[in-house]
């Protein structure tokens, strides 16, 4: 529960980071538009552990950390994405 509930949670954002990823890398975009929505996933997720490292602390502020760390992922998966070359 205490796992789950953050990867559910985080699977909207990251759904939706990872298609506008995609959709801007079928635009033939830019790079630097291409790896927007990477940055603003990594920006909330750094916010998301600080308030639940220092804000809230205890069980309530680990269920910001899962969630800062799922976010990362789906961050990390965008920049691979946006990193890939063009055909």
């Amino acid at each position: 529960m205490m796992i789950g509930v953050p990867l559910l949670i985080a699977l909207i954002p990251g759904v939706i980071v990872l298609f506008l990823t995609w959709q801007f890398r079928r635009m033939r975009w830019g790079i630097a538009v291409r790896m927007i929505p990477a940055i603003l996933t990594v920006i909330a997720a750094i916010v998301l552990f600080y308030i639940g490292y220092v804000e809230v602390r205890g069980f309530e502020g680990a269920a910001y950390l899962f969630l800062s760390v799922f976010l990362i992922l789906f961050a990390i998966i965008s920049f691979v994405m946006a990193k890939k070359p063009l055909r």
